[in-house]
């Protein structure tokens, strides 16, 4: 059956509602979700029993602060892995052992995912915005799939393909672009963003796609908590 990671976005310690990357309109979860009634992730973690989770810490990511407490509390109480912003090697050490680094576009160089992924199994999200790759470093200003076929010799551990103008968003797959990505990489990949049903998880299968981080189509309860668990 195809992997279905919850997703939990943090900020200012709370999980929040993700809407295509519009980072400054995020709302509690609590207020969204038909799921649960709490904002609060460890709270969420125990109410949902959950086997898997992908964290974004967004305050640290956008420069404002950090859950890196919180995300400690939370490896403890399922499998982690955790966006945190990292930007250079040495951040890797911000994350317990328990916990898989993910490394994105936006805020990381292809540099610094050869030099951590030779010391430590991470996961690399391929931060997409508009279909193109959302990054500063002009070495990873090219094609998404001709970044997967150049991550294919890394040791990384998965690819994320996270569509962040789809995320929240419950609008569907782009088949053929997610196909070819399969096809192409030598990694398991993931999709981020725009999973709308359980059908939508099928088809990733069908797809070739490990699996798909899953929150939206979770709190509108479109994809049953028993997919998660």
């Amino acid at each position: 059956m195809t992997r279905c990671v919850f997703v939990l976005d943090l900020f200012n310690g709370s999980a929040v509602h993700a809407v295509r990357g519009e980072r400054e309109k995020y709302q509690p979860i609590g207020m969204k979700s038909k799921v649960v009634k709490t904002s609060d992730p460890l709270s969420i973690l125990d109410e949902l029993v959950l086997r898997e989770v992908y964290v974004a810490d967004l305050d640290r990511i956008t420069g404002s602060g950090d859950n890196l407490a919180l995300i400690g509390a939370i490896s403890e109480k399922a499998e982690t892995m955790a966006d945190i912003g990292i930007s250079s090697v040495e951040e890797l050490d911000l994350l317990s052992p328990a916990c898989t680094p993910v490394l994105g576009t936006e805020t990381g160089s292809f540099d610094l995912i050869e030099r951590a992924s030779s010391r430590r199994k991470v996961t690399v999200s391929i931060d997409l915005f508009g279909g193109e790759v959302l990054t500063r470093d002009p070495s990873l200003k090219i094609r998404p799939l001709d970044l997967i076929r150049k991550l294919n010799p890394l040791p990384i551990k998965e690819i994320i393909l996270l569509s962040l103008d789809r995320v929240g968003t419950s609008s569907g797959l782009d088949e053929s672009f997610l196909r070819a990505a399969a096809d192409l990489s030598d990694h398991p990949v993931l999709l981020g963003g725009g999973v709308k049903d359980a059908c939508d998880l099928d088809r990733l299968e069908e797809l070739g796609l490990a699996g798909a981080l899953v929150a939206t189509a979770i709190h509108e309860g479109s994809v049953p908590l028993e997919r998660m668990r």
